[in-house]
């Protein structure tokens, strides 16, 4: 199941939510029972495999020094 995180746009309290797919998005703050927001955040992924082209995971080559 994937965990959400959620922001209380009242009381600044962050926290996380286990809920399934079909569920729908939580509305109010566990503390003050204000309006909650879902925060967002970047996922780091690397494409290994077959299916991707070579440089997309391969280190860069040192600079060389003349």
């Amino acid at each position: 199941m994937p965990t959400y995180q959620y922001a209380c746009i009242a009381c600044d309290h962050a926290f996380e939510a286990f809920q399934s797919f079909s569920e729908n998005p939580l509305t109010e703050c566990p503390q003050c029972k204000g309006e909650v927001r879902k925060v967002y955040s970047t996922v780091g992924v690397v494409f290994k495999g077959s299916g991707f082209y070579k440089t997309d995971s391969v280190a860069k080559p040192a600079a060389t020094s003349e």
